[in-house]
């Protein structure tokens, strides 16, 4: 608790206050956005406060001086009232009105999905093959849906004076229809039974960019995976960044998020992580005694590509624990919507390197589950901020795109995304597409046809995903009983320039990688 004077009167700040901060923006210009006071220390006699802006990334959070703080503003927090009883019974709550709605919906769900006479529908334990199920396909927030267009509004609109090149879908039999859009903007599709690829019933669709299910209660976690991480745990240790300084090689690296890191670490000015085998240590002594005795130069397990100076490595969780545990402390720095689990067994970690004369240093990796029942062909991607925004997350991205492409799968990464991690996704599905649109040819004078299929086929990126890329672009358009394509001057041109600034991409011929069935391997 802090006391400060303003006017002559005496204010405390407690943990939890809220009130406008002086902060920088992107501009270099002076504003107030509000902030939420997390801690409260003192330093050398002086007051520092731990702030949180509102609706900002937490990666923004610091440690601010009183004289950054609008006391006239302030706001204290609320208290907890008890929750109230119902009927008097301890232990139960009073139903909101939310509550009996959601019983209502609950009711007239299983009324109309109740069976009828003389049927019998299978129990959801009991396992059949996939049929036919439409699931939802969640586009992220941050991204506007547009809707399809009725047949009536295409008609009456001119396709053909603003199309550079038109993509028409082929009209097949065996291609189901592309999408249709419910009335809360979201895509639904029909999935078409695959053969030879199982997959657990589940009973009710869930939201791929939410951690909770649909109905509002989150679902039960998985004991392997990397875990989305529950909000309902975090606590005031955990929503605090608790490294201050990270030197890895010739970087100096500061976190954005917690990190558990020993607690006798945490209060050092800098932490010292070998860049080989990524041990962390007290002292820049310490660290020049370990380097004597590293024998490493480049990160433990098999390197599967290399081009130029650019080399991947593939090291398994189980055989290189220690590696790997360092290796997600390291990323859980920058990384704050996982979980950290310090089980690595189920994973398999590519690392991307940069080679020099002094070995091989790390510029980021990937890493994926062994066995994935969702097609997950990511489950964390990180690149290292000092070589953020040079093409290496659309590498990363584009590598474990052509793992999947040797495995003969589609892939998706493991949601929710991060914000960068979903704009490297959104722009490299993006880059993707539209080079495989524009390297059709007319077939006869005819309109090039493609199908949704074939898109995914041919680039290991889900169905679900390439529809959300084609309506995120804002591309698919229905004329004359067909959806169509319509690739405008401005995306053509807009993507022309995206590619010749993307220098790096992966060379398949330089991937020496062959796909294991973990399956058959016992616990791996």
């Amino acid at each position: 608790m802090t006391k400060m004077a303003d006017n002559g009167s005496s204010v405390e700040i407690v943990e939890g206050c809220r009130l406008p901060v002086l902060r920088k923006n992107q501009e270099h210009e002076d504003e107030w956005p509000l902030a939420e006071i997390l801690s409260v220390k003192e330093v050398s006699s002086r007051k520092l406060f731990y702030v949180h802006y509102i609706d900002f990334n937490k990666r923004l959070d610091e440690w601010v001086t009183g004289d950054r703080l609008d006391m006239k503003k302030l706001q204290f927090p609320k208290k907890e009232a008890k929750t109230p009883t119902k009927n008097g019974l301890p232990g139960s709550r009073p139903s909101s009105p939310e509550r009996e709605v959601r019983k209502s919906l609950d009711l007239n769900l299983q009324t109309a999905t109740a069976p009828s006479r003389g049927k019998t529908l299978p129990t959801p334990v009991q396992k059949r093959k996939v049929e036919t199920v439409p699931l939802a396909t969640q586009v992220p927030p941050a991204t506007p849906v547009p809707s399809l267009p009725s047949s009536a509004e295409a008609s009456q609109a001119s396709v053909f004076p603003a199309v550079r090149e038109t993509t028409t879908f082929k009209a097949r039999e065996d291609h189901e229809p592309i999408s249709s859009l419910t009335t809360n903007g979201t895509a639904r599709r029909l999935i078409p039974p695959q053969p030879g690829r199982k997959r657990k019933a589940n009973c009710g669709g869930t939201d791929e960019d939410s951690q909770d299910s649909s109905d509002g209660i989150p679902t039960a976690p998985r004991m392997t995976g990397s875990l989305v991480s529950d909000r309902s745990h975090d606590d005031i240790v955990t929503r605090m960044k608790n490294i201050e300084c990270i030197e890895l090689g010739r970087h100096r690296l500061k976190p954005w998020y917690f990190s558990p890191y020993p607690q006798e670490l945490t209060a050092l000015p800098i932490l010292y992580l070998c860049e080989f085998c990524l041990k962390y240590l007290k002292s820049l002594k310490c660290l020049q005694r370990h380097l004597t005795k590293c024998n490493l130069r480049h990160p433990p397990g098999n390197e599967i590509y290399r081009k130029g100076t650019i080399s991947f490595f593939e090291i398994d969780g189980r055989k290189n624990k220690t590696y790997s545990q360092n290796l997600c402390l390291l990323a859980k720095c920058f990384l704050d919507h996982k979980t950290l689990y310090y089980d690595t067994d189920p994973f398999l970690f590519y690392v991307m390197t940069e080679y020099d004369s002094k070995g091989f240093h790390i510029v980021g990796y990937f890493s994926k589950e062994k066995e994935s029942t969702e097609d997950y062909n990511v489950a964390c991607i990180l690149t290292l901020p000092p070589y953020q925004r040079r093409g290496y997350g659309k590498l990363l991205i584009e590598f474990s795109y052509e793992l999947s492409k040797v495995e003969g799968k589609t892939g998706t990464p493991e949601k929710p995304l991060s914000d960068l991690g979903l704009l490297s996704y959104r722009s490299y599905w993006s880059q993707t597409i539209l080079e495989i649109l524009m390297d059709l040819k007319p077939d006869n004078g005819e309109r090039p046809q493609i199908t949704i299929n074939e898109i995914s086929e041919i680039t290991s990126v889900k169905k679900e995903d390439v529809i959300s890329t084609l309506q995120y672009l804002n591309l698919i358009n229905y004329y004359k009983g067909q959806y169509i394509l319509t690739l405008s001057e401005d995306i053509v041109e807009g993507h022309e320039r995206a590619m010749q600034k993307r220098h790096l991409r992966i060379d398949p011929k330089c991937l020496h990688f062959t796909p294991k069935d973990w399956s058959k391997r016992g616990k791996w």
